[in-house]
């Protein structure tokens, strides 16, 4: 059993769907967690569809969102890093991962998850993931926690070959599912043009992370 778990992820809603039957699995049987958001996510956007909130409340809706998910999850413990969305990757990287290990410093986590950097898609992915790399890579090998990094992009296993830790999580597919509707303003239509989501998808039921090799 980890003694702690800490996950790193630069917007609201990148905890549940990269990790939400995980973390679910891991708080059940007591496991502390503790989340570190880097941005309120607020030029988050429904793609269009189902517009329900603006820039000016993107915000506030989207913290309420983030703490109904963490209730949902189990996650104790949410940090705010305050960066811009969609400007991470403009910040300097050795004042993020300094924050960043402040955070490692006082929960001494055993186990963190964040973005596998290169292979996350969207910039912020790889600046936060960037910035929580180098933040452990500071640390004395020893002391070192385990790194989950989740990657996205097309052409991950071509480049780092398969993930290593591949879990089973359906059992914990509904909770997932419902932190998943907790983030609404960012889910709501995705949820209503699927119909009723199976359960047994793959996106729902099985987690895959690399072990990050320092």
């Amino acid at each position: 059993m980890e003694r702690h778990i800490l996950a790193v992820f630069p917007h609201p809603d990148d905890e549940t769907f990269s990790s939400g039957g995980f973390i679910s699995s891991q708080t059940s049987q007591g496991v502390p967690m503790t989340y570190i958001c880097a941005t309120y996510g607020e030029m988050g956007r429904n793609m269009g569809v189902s517009i329900h909130t603006t820039r000016e409340t993107t915000k506030v809706i989207r913290k309420k969102e983030l703490q109904d998910a963490c209730e949902i999850l189990g996650i104790e413990t949410l940090h705010y890093l305050g960066y811009r969305d969609k400007t991470l990757e403009f910040e300097d990287i050795e004042e993020v991962s300094a924050r960043i290990k402040e955070v490692i410093d006082q929960v001494k986590p055993s186990l963190i998850l964040t973005f596998y950097p290169g292979y996350a898609v969207h910039p912020d992915h790889d600046a936060c993931g960037a910035a929580t790399i180098h933040a452990v890579s500071q640390m004395k090998p020893e002391e070192r926690p385990t790194v989950y990094a989740v990657a996205i992009s097309t052409d991950y296993e071509k480049v780092l070959g398969k993930p290593d830790v591949v879990l089973d999580v359906a059992a914990f597919s509904e909770n997932k599912l419902e932190a998943i509707k907790a983030h609404a303003s960012q889910t709501e239509a995705m949820l209503a043009a699927m119909g009723a989501p199976d359960l047994s998808k793959k996106w729902l039921s099985i987690e895959q992370f690399y072990t990050y090799k320092f």
